[in-house]
């Protein structure tokens, strides 16, 4: 590794593409190593495959990745929500816990087992009808790296084609942070009951001036960045009257900070960058609506925010957090991905079974 040196202080601009790097590029891929056109792994149910196992100091660059299930699996046959029943798999430096561990399609960006064409700047689904996966967030470690694939179909095996491409360097930098990502879901939230209450009482009205029961989007202790979340809602409150899912406000809390926090917002749609109850999908670098949901909001719903310009930094802990509803009194069935940078070691977490990830199915 003589021939490498660090991270560095380049950046990832157009700008910075002419400064000159010196780093040793790598790839784990599906490649068919008899040399034939078989580039895929063929990953059978309830198995683990390995996807990158890199030596370090070093950072993943970059990710892409698509899976099918075979040809012959006909609609009677075929095992469905492989992309809830996937998971992506990710641990730094022989670590106790993986640092990411969340469901495959959720963790490129979509929720709910779906794939729809978007792009953003870290995260991008891609034609065909976006069953083309690809990640850019950059993924330093000190040791080493290990990527793996958990199937948890019970019947199907599944063909994953992918690439991992990383960078290995001569020396690793301290400063550097590890990136995370985690899975949650409240199926449903714990709303209030709607008798007794008109339409514009039942979403407006109301107080929350403690934070406490808002649905948690990350709850992570230890000093770092968190940089952003996909949001899923799945609407289940069923009426002809106006019914919109997002009139609850974000909170984020710095360092334990009390209510109110620093970061208060204003309103679901607004902490996505969007306004006035979006119906329409809308994909931008940093913010998006993959899916808007069908008439009067119905159905599924999934959104984006990254904090790439304005990552929210704290020192010892931090926890991210936005009302099902106003003042909570929604019950949808919620689910989310953070993604954030830290100080290892982090506070453990676990992904729920399959059976708890599977998505409700569209009437």
């Amino acid at each position: 590794m003589e021939d490498a040196s660090s991270y560095g202080t380049h950046g990832s601009s157009l700008r910075d593409l002419a400064r000159l790097r010196t780093a040793r590029r790598g790839r784990a891929s599906s490649w068919d190593r008899s040399g034939g056109n078989d580039d895929r792994l063929t990953v059978g149910p309830g198995e683990t495959a390995v996807l990158a196992d890199i030596d370090g100091p070093g950072a993943v660059t970059h990710i892409w990745c698509t899976v099918a299930l075979p040809d012959h699996e006909g609609p009677g046959e075929a095992e469905t929500d492989l992309l809830r029943k996937l998971a992506l798999r990710i641990t730094w430096d022989g670590a106790e816990h993986p640092a990411v561990w969340v469901p495959l399609g959720d963790f490129f960006g979509v929720g709910h087992g779906r794939t729809v064409n978007f792009v953003s700047a870290p995260l991008q689904m891609s034609p065909e009808d976006g069953k083309s996966f690809n990640c850019w967030f950059a993924m330093p470690f000190a040791e080493h790296a290990k990527v793996e694939l958990v199937s948890e179909l019970s019947r199907s095996p599944v063909f994953f084609y992918y690439y991992i491409d990383y960078e290995r360097y001569a020396r690793h930098e301290p400063d550097l942070a590890y990136f995370h990502a985690q899975w949650r879901r409240e199926n449903p939230t714990d709303g209030r009951p709607e008798a007794g209450q008109t339409n514009p009482e039942f979403l407006f009205e109301g107080t929350n001036l403690d934070g406490a029961g808002n649905y948690t989007i990350l709850e992570a202790e230890g000093r770092g960045h968190y940089v952003g979340c996909v949001l899923n809602v799945h609407n289940l409150r069923d009426t002809r009257e106006w019914n919109w899912y997002g009139e609850g406000d974000d909170m984020i809390f710095i360092d334990g900070e009390s209510f109110p926090p620093t970061l208060h917002g204003t309103g679901t749609e607004d902490y996505f960058n969007t306004a006035w109850c979006p119906t329409q999908t809308h994909h931008a670098p940093y913010h998006g609506v993959t899916l808007p949901g069908g008439p009067n909001w119905s159905g599924q719903v999934s959104l984006y925010r990254f904090h790439v310009e304005d990552p929210v930094m704290f020192e010892r802990s931090v926890r991210v957090t936005v009302e099902h509803g106003h003042a909570n009194k929604r019950s949808d069935d919620l689910s989310s991905v953070a993604f954030w940078y830290q100080v290892p070691p982090h506070r453990p977490f676990t992904l729920p079974p399959a059976a708890e990830r599977i998505p409700r199915g569209l009437l």
